[in-house]
């Protein structure tokens, strides 16, 4: 079995904010084509345009609608992957060493040249965050994009996890949670940022922005329009138009 380290000099992990994240899984997809390109064995698919689509995703979104106690119904959307536990069972039960968390910043890995399918880790994994490559035969995962985030070829606004750099809302927060000062860390203090299933006792590194109480009009209620005449430019062109 593979021990896990006593310490961690950072926890890098993700803060994703489910009152921004708009569900159009552009952090799936990018995520799908960064990791099916560099990293490791392609994430494979079988067949992708046919009847019964089947294939390996390191990253998911699930959408729901939730009614709060107070408040309308809304929908909430998901998004789950690896959450780099600091407790990770996955890693504890691994029998070769294939899985293992990295002391100098915390992320869980898989060597894929040791790695035997025998899928112990994602009967471990509360979350499901890991999938069997079928054709690969190996257990992938996210990556935190390792090969991004340390990558000084690339432009350094590009060295984040590939699924942080292309989320259109900004729901995707990246950076060290072992640090109370980082952006991540004071994100998750103002913002009252929680564990995915804290009742497994992983500490999870990453964490969620949970969704804020959203407004609701009353019967009969209209939105007053903010200005009655154009300005600026608007302005300009009505009187041109105008002057035709």
């Amino acid at each position: 079995m593979t021990a896990l380290p006593k310490t961690c000099q950072k926890k890098l992990g993700l803060v994703i904010d489910l009152d921004t994240c708009v569900g159009c899984h552009a952090c799936v997809v990018n995520c799908k084509e960064w990791n099916t390109s560099n990293y490791g064995a392609p994430l494979s698919d079988t067949d992708a345009y046919g009847a019964n689509p089947v294939g390996t995703f390191l990253n998911r979104v699930h959408s729901y609608e939730v009614t709060p106690a107070e408040g309308p119904a809304q929908t909430v959307h998901f998004p789950k992957s690896c959450l780099h536990c600091e407790d990770a069972p996955c890693v504890s039960v691994c029998p070769t060493g294939a899985s293992y968390k990295r002391s100098e910043d915390g992320i869980v890995l898989v060597n894929e040249d040791d790695c035997m399918g025998c899928g112990l880790c994602a009967w471990a994994c509360p979350y499901g965050a890991r999938e069997l490559d079928a054709l690969a035969g190996v257990m992938k995962k996210c990556t935190l994009c390792v090969d991004r985030i340390y990558n000084e070829n690339i432009p350094e606004e590009d060295r984040v996890p590939a699924c942080v750099r292309t989320c259109p809302a900004g729901a995707r927060h990246f950076g060290d949670l072992g640090d109370p000062e980082s952006d991540v860390s004071k994100l998750v203090a103002a913002r009252g940022g929680v564990d995915l299933m804290p009742e497994m006792e992983t500490r999870p590194v990453n964490k969620y922005l949970p969704p804020r109480k959203k407004d609701e009009l009353t019967k009969g209620e209209a939105l007053a329009p903010k200005s009655t005449e154009p300005k600026g430019f608007l302005a300009w062109l009505d009187k041109a138009l105008e002057a035709l």
